[in-house]
């Protein structure tokens, strides 16, 4: 059955694969809802967009994609209250850092228009996978991708974006071990750190299993040119409680700027906390745990929200960080505090819940 929007045909698929899928024993990322958005650039112009249902696709083995690397992403998620209204959260965010990291990829950036009606249409067909509670969630997964048949290394003149969706469960994540990073490198000067760029993810897996042979879970990167300088913890960006001041690394073309990361800067202006948003070197933080002032580490991000940091090491030094299961933990305070502006709990008076209706 085919129906039609202003503007976005709609497929809707025949059959549904929800009553086989068990929501208290998920997987992330590997189960999908029924259907799926499709938009191509095709002769200068981004046209056609659908939604239809969720299906393996084909390519020819010449795309661009698959030599040169040109496919950038998002994480979202939309949430569900217990009246059923479905939310987003800052969206808009999400779609114009799509753009710049598909700008920065040399890739046509995708009409507004397209984006958010794709989207909300999207969420209503599938509505019923997006289960209510806190913590529930439903995993967008917007991207774009070079599908121009040629092995030329210059930019695609043909694009597809899409957007997917996976049911994702309450996170009850334990704290991680990370391994601070004296070699390896996540992004330099003038690259593409900042973009969500597939091939950032693909260029971390290296290092980061080497660190989980030794016991760790992730890398927390430092900077390319010296590794002094503390960035980003894994996929995430990290922050550091030393006391009771909270301190990030500032962004730049090397650290995502992160949606995330910058509502918890707000969230501690809100709730009276000293937030320092500027450089840290590895060696204040081994300092700050010698003296027992390094109080808690924790990585933020879309998937998990708030990830803590129970120990590190760095060349052969380990240090454990007591702080991590405190009542009064930061990281538990904010986590909560998205969670409910999230899930439409609590006031949310900077605007950051859509409503799709």
């Amino acid at each position: 059955m085919a129906i039609y929007t202003d503007k976005i045909s709609v497929e809707v698929s025949k059959t549904s694969k929800i009553e086989n899928v068990d929501f208290s024993d998920l997987t992330f990322g590997r189960v999908f809802t029924d259907h799926m958005f499709v938009c191509d650039y095709e002769d200068g112009k981004w046209q056609n967009p659908k939604i239809m249902p969720y299906q393996a696709m084909t390519f020819e083995p010449s795309a661009r994609v698959f030599h040169y690397g040109q496919a950038v992403f998002e994480g979202m998620k939309a949430y569900k209250d217990d009246d059923g209204k479905v939310f987003l959260f800052r969206p808009k965010q999400n779609f114009n850092r799509i753009n710049k990291s598909s700008a920065r990829l040399a890739m046509p950036v995708f009409p507004e228009n397209y984006f958010f009606e794709g989207l909300e249409a999207l969420l209503k067909l599938d509505s019923d996978w997006i289960k209510p509670g806190v913590g529930n969630s439903l995993y967008l997964r917007p991207f774009v991708i070079a599908t121009e048949p040629a092995i030329s290394a210059s930019p695609a003149s043909t694009y597809r974006f899409m957007i997917i969706c996976s049911p994702a469960k309450s996170y009850y994540n334990s704290a991680v071990r990370v391994l601070i990073a004296d070699h390896y490198s996540r992004s330099a000067n003038g690259g593409v750190g900042a973009a969500k760029a597939a091939g950032n993810y693909a260029a971390q897996f290296y290092p980061t299993s080497l660190a989980q042979q030794k016991g760790f879970q992730q890398v927390v990167w430092t900077d390319a040119d010296t590794h002094t300088f503390l960035e980003e913890a894994g996929t995430m960006n990290v922050f550091f409680r030393v006391n009771d001041k909270l301190i990030t690394a500032p962004t730049s073309d090397r650290i995502l700027d992160g949606i995330t990361r910058k509502s918890i800067i707000q969230l501690a202006e809100d709730l009276g906390i000293t937030c320092e948003v500027r450089q840290i070197t590895v060696e204040e933080i081994k300092n700050a745990a010698k003296d027992g002032s390094l109080k808690e580490v924790f990585g933020a991000g879309t998937a998990a929200v708030i990830s803590p940091i129970s120990a590190f090491e760095h060349q052969d030094e380990l240090f454990e960080i007591s702080g991590v299961d405190a009542e009064d933990s930061y990281a538990k305070l904010f986590k909560q505090t998205l969670l409910n502006i999230q899930h439409n709990l609590s006031e949310d008076k900077h605007g950051w819940r859509h409503e799709v209706k």
